[in-house]
């Protein structure tokens, strides 16, 4: 501290003509890092100006004479008109504009203690289904009226319904049988079925392809069903009528904001799954409607093996969204928010009815028509507005329309993986309004 007080009068006592050299110094920085920032700002106006008028030029020069190039964004990134559009998968992302508006009704938090346990309920025959998502599968069963839920019938819950297929497919099988049990489904076929059948090369099923040329004979088989039918949409019954089949029934599209509800669906085994009821693929989260208890008991086996059950964070999510969705019809909703199936069936409609007024105007499409029927859910005669346009091109010299689509930047799925020809494609209806629309514009301009 005395070096610290004697230093003080010392430094009181240096010339003066030093102290001046210091504060110009100081002066002069100062000034010339004002002058940076100035010029920095100047450049970086001009650049901007400069750039902006340069875009707009070259947006002007790219775009076609009857319209400019149109910025839509989708998940934050720039789609333009000449971005790829691809409706190749059926991921329901038309549907989360609807659940942004249902806010915390379809929001669940769940504590870091919770659902720790392999076991849900060890009474039940699938003893990793949480009791939540069982209760609120059978309520929206019961509002909707599509699938019989109170005789009896054990509900399997599986990492969404090709799970719970391949989970089918090993409980209806022998165990000792002297070979493979065929497996078939009327063309045009899910396009999975061939794949997920032969994917093991199992010794206990095999796919046989098309079931309208199998023989139903004495040997035993498993049919597939899908109703409505992905890809084409209509209404599926089991055809084949051999005494040693079962079917399983793909219900996963029988809810009403695609085709009307005509009965109580009343078969043996029937899949269902959030990825299309409600648009939530992403929750992974199938349920199977199962008559025999011990087809249920071995389907439960499977997936036991398979990924010792079924997350329960997806099931108590999907419970939320279950909830969410017969809490909306079945209470008054004094918030403004519509009703799931009626969003969904308003959406599908207007769809489909510009999609058809951009087919009949290019004349080189088709699409299938179908028969209203009187729908038990809305109390009306509806349309069927299936997830999927079965499209067929009909120009002459294009014999492969996923090709011809392609090169104009639409990605479809080819109809040779339906198992018919490859004039048919199959679009899905379910993507962003963003990127619907853009395949509507570019269809029509074709």
């Amino acid at each position: 501290m005395a070096d610290l007080q004697r230093g003080f009068p010392k430094m009181a006592k240096a010339p003066r003509f030093i102290m001046g050299l210091i504060f110009l110094a100081s002066l002069a920085l100062n000034l010339i890092d004002l002058e940076r920032h100035l010029h920095r700002t100047d450049v970086s106006t001009s650049k901007g100006v400069c750039l902006e008028a340069e875009a707009e030029h070259l947006n002007h020069m790219a775009a076609p004479a009857e319209h400019h190039i149109r910025e839509r964004r989708i998940g934050g990134s720039a789609l333009s008109s000449d971005s790829v559009v691809n409706l190749d998968h059926g991921d329901p992302t038309m549907f989360e504009s609807f659940w942004r508006t249902v806010g915390e009704r379809s929001t669940i938090v769940i504590p870091g203690w919770k659902t720790m346990s392999y076991f849900s309920d060890v009474r039940s025959v699938c003893w990793f289904l949480e009791t939540e998502f069982a209760d609120e599968v059978r309520r929206l069963h019961r509002l909707v009226g599509n699938a019989k839920v109170d005789d009896g019938r054990s509900i399997v819950v599986g990492t969404g319904s090709t799970q719970l297929f391949q989970a089918a497919l090993y409980a209806l099988s022998p165990l000792d049988g002297p070979e493979p049990v065929n497996v078939v489904s009327a063309v045009p076929y899910y396009s999975s079925y061939p794949a997920v059948t032969d994917f093991l090369k199992s010794r206990l099923y095999k796919w046989a392809g098309d079931a309208c040329g199998f023989p139903g004979d004495d040997s035993p088989y498993i049919e597939l069903v899908t109703s409505p039918n992905n890809p084409d949409g209509f209404t599926r019954k089991a055809i084949v009528n051999g005494t040693c089949g079962k079917t399983v029934h793909d219900l996963a599209y029988y809810w009403p904001q695609y085709t009307a509800i005509t009965e109580e669906a009343d078969h043996d085994i029937m899949l269902f799954t959030v990825s299309k009821s409600t648009g939530h693929a992403g929750t992974r989260i199938g349920w199977a409607l199962v008559k025999d208890e011990e087809v249920a008991k071995r389907m439960t086996k499977f997936i036991e093996l398979n990924t010792i059950g079924v997350s329960k964070d997806s099931q108590l999510r999907a419970a939320r969204i279950l909830k969410a969705i017969s809490d909306g019809h079945e209470w008054q909703v004094t918030d403004g928010t519509e009703r799931f199936f009626e969003y969904g069936r308003r959406m599908m409609t207007d769809r489909w009815e510009r999609l058809r007024v951009v087919v009949r105007s290019t004349g080189r499409f088709s699409l299938p028509e179908f028969t209203p029927a009187s729908c038990k859910f809305a109390g009306e005669t509806t349309e069927t507005h299936p997830a999927f346009a079965w499209l067929k091109c009909e120009m002459e010299g294009v014999e492969d329309c996923e090709s011809y689509l392609k090169s104009h930047k639409i990605l479809t799925r080819s109809g040779k993986h339906f198992g018919v020809d490859i004039k048919h494609v199959r679009v899905s209806m379910l993507d962003k309004d963003e990127i619907f629309d853009l395949f509507l514009e570019r269809l029509a301009n074709l």
